[in-house]
C-alpha cells in the first residue's frame, strides 16, 4: 500500500467567530463532550477534508483521544483530500501520522468489505455533502450502512448542514430501473435533508435492504434550522470536492449538472464550473434573452464566452477542451427563491431545441437517465414544455415530502 500524510487544512475562523449563532455540527458535539459516544472503540472513519473541527481534522483529534483506537479511515470520491477528478478511481493507502489504514470506498469497491471491518467495532461518519442525489457522498453513506448492519457494528452519524437548506425538494424521485451509485435511493434530485436524516429515512422506509438490524446513531447539530442556506451556518465553505468550489456552485449544481449527459459543457475546464454552460453552435446570449423573458425566481442569464482547457486537480480532460464556446452564465440574484432543479430544466430545454441536431446534443441518455432519475425525461425534453416537465414530478415530490418529515430532526 502507498504511503502518505493527511495534510491538516487550516481555516480562518475570523468570519466564523463575527456571527452570532455559529451551526455547531455533530463532530464539534463530539469532541466537545471528549468523545463520550465513541470512547473505549475501535473506530473506522469515513471522512474526507470536510471533516473538520475548528482548524483540525476528526483524524487527528481522535488519534490524539487517549480513550479511543483509530483502527481504521475511509475515503470516498475524491479521495481523502478531496482532490482526485470526478471519477477518478483512488488508491489505499496508510495515514502516515496515525498508521491507520486507509481503504479507499471509490476504487476497487465502493464499500468496507468484512476485511476491512473485521478489527473494529463501530464506523463513524463524518462528510460534508450538497444536498443532491448524485452527489456520491451519500451513495458511499448507505452503502457503508450496509456493511456496518452485515458487521453487526453500530454506525455513528455526525450531522453537518444541509447547504441547499432543509425546505427545498425538488426533482423526479428516483425510479428503481436507474438506480446507480450516482442514485441509489428512491429520493429527488434535490432531497432537503440532512445527511443524518436522511440515513434515518433510508434505514426507516428501506430505501436500501439489509439494515434492520443496524444499530444507527445520529449526534445532531446545534443552531441548525431547516431554512438555513449554508451563507446562514457562519461556517466558512470548505470545497466538497474540485468542481464544487464554493456555495454559488453547490446551489446551481442539481440543475446544470444534467449537461454531463451532453455533447456540450458543464463549465468543467474553467474556473466556474456548473456556473457556466454551453455547446457548439448555440449563442448563449440568445438562450439567455429567452431565459431572462421568463422571469425565473432569483436568477438572470448572461452570454458568456469561455474555452475549456485543462486544470490541475479539477479536470485535467474537460469536453469540449480548447473549443471557444458562447456560452451561457448564471448569475443568482436571490439565492432564497432560486430553484436549482427548476432552473436548470428551463435551461436544459432550451439548449435542447436551440442545437443543429438534438441527438447529437443529448449522447449520453443513459447518463441522463441516472441523474434524472427517470427514463422519461429524454422524451419529456421533445414534447413538452419546462413547466409542464416541472409539474410531472409534483405529485411524487409531494409523498416523498410527507414521508420524509417523519425524520426531520430539525425545526
Amino acid at each position: 500500500m502507498r504511503c502518505f500524510i493527511f495534510l491538516t487544512i487550516f481555516l480562518s475562523a475570523g468570519s466564523v467567530l463575527a456571527q452570532e449563532t455559529v451551526v455547531r455540527t455533530g463532530a464539534d458535539i463530539l469532541v466537545e463532550s471528549g468523545f463520550d459516544r465513541i470512547a473505549g472503540h475501535t473506530v473506522g472513519l469515513i471522512v474526507n477534508h470536510t471533516a473538520l473541527v475548528g482548524d483540525e481534522h476528526l483524524i487527528n483529534l481522535v488519534h490524539a483521544s487517549p480513550g479511543v483506537t483509530l483502527g481504521a479511515i475511509f475515503g470516498p470520491e475524491h479521495g481523502l483530500r478531496g482532490t482526485a477528478e470526478d471519477g477518478e478511481a483512488v488508491q489505499d493507502g496508510v495515514d502516515q501520522l496515525t498508521g491507520a489504514p486507509v481503504y479507499s470506498l471509490y476504487g476497487k469497491t465502493r464499500r468496507p468489505t468484512p476485511e476491512m471491518l473485521s478489527d473494529l467495532d463501530l464506523l463513524v461518519f463524518d462528510i460534508q455533502d450538497v444536498g443532491a442525489r448524485f452527489y456520491t457522498f451519500i451513495s458511499t453513506m448507505g452503502l457503508a450502512m450496509q456493511s456496518a448492519a452485515e458487521a453487526g457494528i453500530p454506525f455513528v452519524i455526525l450531522d453537518r448542514p444541509n447547504p441547499l437548506s432543509g425546505a427545498y425538494a425538488s426533482g423526479f424521485v428516483l425510479e428503481p430501473e436507474v438506480q446507480s451509485f450516482v442514485g441509489q435511493f428512491s429520493i429527488p434530485i434535490a432531497h432537503g435533508l440532512t445527511v443524518g436524516e436522511l440515513a434515518t429515512m433510508i434505514k426507516g422506509e428501506a430505501l436500501l435492504p439489509s439494515l434492520d438490524s443496524l444499530e444507527l446513531e445520529v449526534i445532531p447539530m446545534q443552531n441548525w434550522t431547516r431554512n438555513m442556506q449554508w451563507p446562514d451556518t457562519g461556517r466558512p465553505w470548505v470545497p466538497t470536492s474540485p468542481n464544487i468550489p464554493q456555495f454559488e456552485t453547490a446551489l446551481v449544481y442539481p440543475g446544470t449538472c444534467f449537461f454531463e449527459s451532453t455533447s456540450g459543457s458543464e463549465g468543467r475546464g474553467t474556473r466556474n464550473p456548473f456556473l457556466q454552460v454551453g455547446a457548439v453552435g448555440v449563442n448563449g446570449s440568445e438562450i439567455a434573452a429567452v431565459l431572462n423573458r421568463k422571469s425565473l425566481p432569483g436568477v438572470v442569464f448572461e452570454g458568456v464566452e469561455f474555452t475549456p482547457e485543462p486544470l490541475t486537480s479539477m479536470d485535467s480532460a474537460p469536453k469540449l477542451n480548447g473549443q471557444f464556446i458562447q456560452g451561457l452564465g448564471i448569475k443568482v440574484t436571490d439565492r432564497r427563491t432560486y430553484q436549482p432543479v427548476e432552473v436548470g430544466i428551463h435551461i436544459f430545454h432550451a439548449y435542447y431545441h436551440a442545437v443543429p441536431a438534438a441527438d447529437e446534443f443529448l449522447t449520453r441518455r443513459e447518463w441522463l437517465a441516472r441523474l434524472s432519475g427517470t427514463t422519461k425525461l429524454a422524451g419529456m425534453l421533445e414534447s413538452m414544455t419546462p413547466e409542464e416537465i416541472i409539474a410531472s414530478w409534483q405529485e411524487e415530490l409531494t409523498n416523498f415530502i410527507q414521508r420524509s418529515e417523519h425524520y426531520y430532526l430539525y425545526e
